[in-house]
């Protein structure tokens, strides 16, 4: 069952891509647009494997890219490296904490604009970037973060709900020995 959490997974960056580029109401008020795919990169670097990391990297960040004026193709490898980098210490990372997803979170909404803007300018495209930019950022950061042990909270969820639950353990056991009396 656990194949059903990761189909989810993929379709949730789906649709978060698509809710993300059809609901503007959040983009009005705020000024910015809010990026959750990093947030969801930080749950599959937690609780995932890096096959599913990768798919989920690329489905999602091609997603964007075709949604945004990005060239395609661009977000695919800063969506990679994010969930890369947490799958790779996660041994160290207090997975559980509410606090450090928090944080987490915060660091993979922070980086992953700029390492895609350091590719967008490796490409020898010229993104308009001003001082408004920063403030922009800003607002990503501290909403994705947010967001991130929301996110996790719900897919660990989802992933606790579809074990299988484990089989009682039989009254009769083969290695007890009956004793019989006359």
């Amino acid at each position: 069952m656990r194949g059903v959490n990761n189909i989810l997974l993929i379709i949730t960056a789906i649709a978060i891509v698509f809710l993300e580029s059809w609901i503007t109401i959040f983009r009005r008020l705020l000024g910015a647009q809010i990026e959750l795919l990093p947030t969801l990169m930080v749950f599959a670097g937690l609780r995932k494997g890096l096959i599913l990391i990768g798919l989920l990297a690329l489905v999602g960040g091609l997603a964007l890219d075709s949604l945004s004026a990005n060239p395609l193709g661009v977000s695919v490898l800063p969506l990679f490296l994010v969930g890369f980098l947490i799958h790779r210490y996660r041994a160290y990372i207090l997975k559980e904490e509410r606090y450090a997803q928090l944080l987490l979170g915060v660091a993979a909404c922070g980086v992953t604009p700029i390492m895609t803007l350091l590719v967008l300018l490796s490409l020898g495209q010229q993104p308009l970037i001003g001082w408004g930019s920063l403030l922009q950022w800003l607002i990503m950061v501290v909403a994705g973060g947010m967001a991130t042990p929301f996110i996790c909270g719900l897919f660990e969820r989802v992933q606790r709900s579809e074990k299988e639950p484990v089989a009682a353990e039989p009254s009769f056991r083969e290695d007890r020995e009956i004793v019989r009396g006359r």
